[in-house]
């Protein structure tokens, strides 16, 4: 949990540089709970959008993608000392790319889902294993922060088992790109490579799910926008999950602007967590919002781990500020630059390319269809510009809090909140 001087370290240096004006929103009738259907329809048109396909194959490859986690998980667990990831690939045909070291080949495969017959592709030569890669970030980050101007964002490449390391230009040019990548190599006893980009990531301040909240900061006296993410509950209490970073005491705003006070219960903000709880005085239905005005909610049916998400899977996420977009997975174990974890951040961040991300989005819901993926922390930036992402899976919900499953009707009339689950 953050102590009372870090927070407001936090809020001074990060927030205060990305507060967004409370700007009124109304929507002019009750929101509607959409069907499984309809919510899967609504992410499929997105996904048609994006890669060129009618809705309707857009729709059965949003229903092979979920039918393929199982069989993704099994071949990772059966060749887990060999994966160095697996990836979606969506052009020219949707099929799946699973990446093992050595050069002991593996027999390709298919996986009938829904009509659709998905090539399941094994390629051999990767340079690390996924647990080996991950390992040297856990143990050697400190080594590696040490030997740079700046903490600096580093992750997995699925696709090819090094370990990516981000530089500025200045820093390549200063040390010599070559002699910098060796460097660091030696230090973390794995293939690297160095990708040189000059960003900043940052935190992205802004009850139901995916709807608004606000707050005065006690530093500044500047009022802050978040976005909810979930509806949780601790089998007694319900709450409503946010990030940690944004301030401790909240007032939920449902689409008509009627105001409700959530109580603070606790943070937890170290290495792997940014997440926040505040409890509603009733009940929440496992809803949230999913579209931009908020209008429609979805139910929560199911949430997918981590480890269980791959490269290139197809997310949305719905932010105060951005509102309803969907984009491509890009990695799955990586660790931001700085110390925006309360210190350094372990890699089990989730990145989503932009370039729909802005200050307000933080907390936001992670999600495809009515399963929950994960809560919003920050995003990274080159000149302005979003470049993607990134979000705490759901796996790191602080026990005992867990999600609300289901659209069930509390005791009491519930709140309109809007993510996953109202506050």
């Amino acid at each position: 949990m953050y102590s009372g001087r870090v927070l407001r370290r936090l809020i001074a240096l990060l927030l205060v540089l990305f507060a967004v004006p409370a700007i009124a929103q109304t929507a002019p009738t009750a929101p509607r709970v959409q069907t499984l259907d309809e919510a899967l329809a609504q992410d499929a048109a997105e996904y048609a959008k994006q890669f060129d396909v009618p809705q309707a194959e857009a729709e059965r490859r949003l229903r092979a993608l979920a039918d393929s986690v199982a069989v993704t998980d099994t071949i990772e667990t059966v060749y887990r000392d060999r994966v160095a990831g697996v990836s979606i690939e969506h052009k020219p045909r949707l099929r799946i790319l699973v990446y093992l070291t050595g050069d002991e080949a593996v027999p390709n495969r298919t996986l009938d889902a829904d009509g659709l017959t998905v090539p399941i592709v094994f390629r051999t030569g990767a340079k690390a294993s996924r647990d080996r890669v991950i390992w040297a970030i856990t143990y050697h980050q400190e080594a590696i922060r040490a030997a740079l101007p700046s903490p600096p964002a580093m992750g997995l490449d699925p696709r090819t088992g090094e370990l990516v390391i981000v530089v500025p230009s200045a820093t390549a040019a200063a040390q010599g790109r070559e002699a910098l990548r060796a460097k660091l190599e030696g230090i973390a006893g794995v293939p690297v490579r160095l990708l040189v980009l000059d960003q900043i990531d940052i935190n992205l301040s802004a009850p139901k799910g995916g709807s608004r909240v606000e707050g005065v900061s006690p530093a500044d006296g500047k009022r802050y926008l978040c976005t909810t993410g979930f509806t949780v509950t601790d089998g007694t209490r319900y709450g409503v999950a946010t990030a940690a970073h944004c301030l401790d005491d909240l007032t939920y705003l449902d689409p008509k602007r009627t105001a409700t006070p959530l109580s603070f219960v606790g943070q937890w903000g170290w290495g792997y967590q940014d997440v926040q709880i505040n409890a509603a005085s009733t009940p929440l239905p496992g809803l949230f919002f999913a579209d931009t005005g908020r209008t429609v909610e979805r139910p929560v049916t199911g949430q997918r781990s981590r480890d269980s998400t791959r490269a290139g899977d197809f997310v949305c996420h719905r932010g105060e500020t951005t509102g309803y977009s969907c984009a491509i997975v890009q990695l799955t174990d990586f660790a931001p630059a700085g110390d925006l974890c309360g210190g350094p951040c372990l890699p089990t961040w989730v990145t989503v390319a932009g370039p729909t991300c802005r200050g307000g989005d933080s907390g936001a819901p992670v999600f495809i269809g009515t399963t929950a993926m994960g809560i919003v922390k920050g995003a990274t930036y080159r000149g302005g510009a979003c470049i993607f992402y990134f979000y705490m899976s759901t796996d790191y919900i602080p026990q005992p809090w867990r999600l609300v499953i289901g659209p069930t009707t509390p005791p009491v009339p519930p709140l309109p909140f809007g993510a996953i689950g109202p506050p």
